[in-house]
């Protein structure tokens, strides 16, 4: 059985921001359950990847997580919501079973009707600016309900703050440390037969 590790509620909505924050404060889940924003970037607009860290920041593939501000004693989300969206997007056009691709259960199409309705109430509109090309998203107007097309696009986020990523999109691999000796540290060896002596904090500090 898996645990759900992290999830996001959309604390964009002014009426309900304060309520958002309160819960995910108070929640036993606090730490895996999280405010989010999802912040229009447009083509004029600074990318996320180039925003500068600051003390308390983390910084992910468009997304961050700010320092803890005054009055909301909880750490937030803030996400490209346009970049995630075109994300999602892209996953579901790739083939079933191809590498990078999203695909929903069952064999039922009628089953996810209101998914599939919601995921197509916004349409791309490429731009260009600052040396640059992106999508931006803009609701239809016969539309109204785009919720799940939001939920989806944060559901993505949540995989890229666990460690989830795609070659394509520069995914970082983490080299694995190897084991140290102390005496590579420390600067010395011992040979066979030769008396050991003790070791002093002030060796260790100079020599790492």
């Amino acid at each position: 059985m898996m645990k759900i590790e992290r999830a996001l509620i959309d604390a964009n909505w002014g009426q309900s921001t304060e309520i958002v924050y309160q819960f995910c404060r108070e929640s036993k889940f606090a730490g895996v359950v999280l405010p989010s924003h999802g912040r229009y970037v447009g083509a004029s607009s600074k990318p996320m990847t180039e925003y500068r860290k600051q003390p308390g920041d983390k910084l992910g593939f468009n997304w961050m997580m700010p320092s803890v501000i005054k009055k909301r004693a909880v750490r937030h989300v803030i996400f490209d919501s346009n970049f995630w969206k075109s994300f999602v997007h892209a996953r579901l056009a790739v083939p079933t079973g191809d590498h990078g691709s999203l695909t929903l259960y069952g064999r039922v199409p009628g089953i996810h009707q209101l998914l599939a309705e919601h995921l197509t109430a916004e349409y791309r509109v490429k731009t260009s600016g600052r040396g640059r090309t992106v999508d931006e998203w803009k609701l239809k107007p016969e539309h109204h309900d785009n919720h799940w097309l939001d939920c989806l696009a944060g559901c993505a986020v949540c995989g890229s703050m666990l460690g989830c990523s795609l070659p394509e999109f520069g995914a970082v691999v983490q080299k694995k440390r190897g084991r140290i000796k102390l005496s590579e540290r420390t600067g010395t060896h011992i040979t066979a037969g030769e008396p050991r002596r003790k070791l002093k904090l002030s060796d260790m500090r100079r020599n790492t």
